[in-house]
């Protein structure tokens, strides 16, 4: 059984700094596309950026281009979101989730075939 396990959320300053991590189990994530999303209160789940597993490339959203760098450890089987320079508009819930690989670059939520329970981040002005 697959499961993405969020850590890393909080409470912060703006312009201070978080890091996301994304355990991953229960299979052979090789082949797959992890992404990274957010909800806000009463906002639909906003795509952050993704990182497919075995080349480790990454495409993010424009809004946290410069400020927020998705990496991942093979070993570990963990996916990590380092956030910098954080605003108060990125107060949400932060989502895992994995795509199998069918998708180049999958940015909607309906694409990813598994998602974790999410972790809170708060940014204060």
């Amino acid at each position: 059984q697959v499961q993405l396990v969020e850590s890393g959320g909080g409470s912060v300053q703006a312009g201070g700094s978080l890091r996301l991590s994304c355990a991953a189990s229960g299979r052979t994530f090789s082949n797959y596309t992890m992404g990274w999303f957010r909800q806000a209160p009463g906002k639909e789940h906003e795509f952050v950026g993704c990182i497919s597993w075995r080349g480790g490339s990454t495409y993010y959203a424009d809004y946290v281009k410069g400020r927020f760098t998705i990496s991942r450890d093979i070993a570990k089987n963990t996916v990590y979101l380092q956030m910098n320079s954080l605003k108060p508009e990125d107060t949400a819930v932060y989502y895992c989730a994995a795509e199998d690989g069918s998708s180049w670059y999958p940015r909607t939520w309906n694409e990813y075939d598994y998602w974790g329970q999410g972790t809170q981040v708060t940014v204060s002005s």
